[in-house]
């Protein structure tokens, strides 16, 4: 089952010409009055700020101008809090205590669609570890739970990658098909080749497959093979 890293994020860009975003934000939670947050891409391989804004009264905003689609994102402080895509549009992003979530523009939407179906596959498998414990403390079997848990883990295994593929491939012509595969490659302690990451690219178009962070990957990934 693949976890999904939010820590390290790479910019990836198509052909455009300048596009205004706005991103207006909101908050339930005090606790986030006075915070600052930022939006931040990596270039040149340094994590470079481009925008921020003050929470004032659950209300935060930002706008500007960007050359390309590109994946960023967005810290809370030094801490990341979530990936989001500066396109076009008003970017909606709202911070609560049951998540996050940043809609308003196409491939946002398609990612926070994305994000939600992944939550909810990660609450299944959180479930599936308290269903073991529990078993385990009602004195049944080992054998009998290690068989119905395996199981389930394996089930829920499947869906994600399936969830992860189906993904990837339906959005290899924009920033979040390749965004996605390197946050999935990211999430292992070195580059690595996983049965899953080799099935996407054998079944991904030529255009994914020379996009040019998801081939770097590939190279340090086969370097340690």
């Amino acid at each position: 089952m693949f976890r999904f890293c939010f820590l390290v994020f790479f910019v990836s860009t198509l052909v455009s010409c300048g596009k205004k975003y706005r991103v207006e934000g909101s908050t339930s939670m005090s606790k986030l009055d006075g915070k600052m947050l930022f939006i931040k891409v990596v270039s040149n391989d340094k994590l470079v700020k481009i925008d921020s804004a003050e929470v004032i009264h659950g209300i935060f905003s930002m706008n500007g101008v960007v050359d390309s689609v590109m994946l960023a994102s967005l810290y809370m402080d030094n801490d990341c809090i979530m990936p989001l895509v500066l396109e076009e549009g008003d970017i909606k992003i709202n911070i609560d205590n049951a998540g996050i979530s940043i809609k308003g523009t196409p491939l946002n939407d398609k990612f926070n669609r994305f994000i939600e179906d992944k939550t909810l596959l990660d609450d299944m498998a959180y479930n599936v570890e308290r269903e073991e414990s529990r078993m385990i403390m009602d004195g049944m079997d080992l054998n009998t739970v290690q068989h119905k848990i395996d199981k389930k883990r394996s089930d829920l295994s499947e869906k994600m990658n399936r969830l992860a593929k189906t993904f990837i491939i339906e959005n290899s012509e924009n920033v979040l098909g390749p965004g996605v595969f390197i946050m999935i490659g990211n999430s292992f302690p070195y580059p690595y080749m996983s049965p899953l990451l080799k099935e996407i690219m054998d079944e991904a178009p030529e255009s994914f497959r020379n996009n040019s962070l998801v081939k770097e990957y590939i190279m340090m990934a086969e370097g340690r093979e």
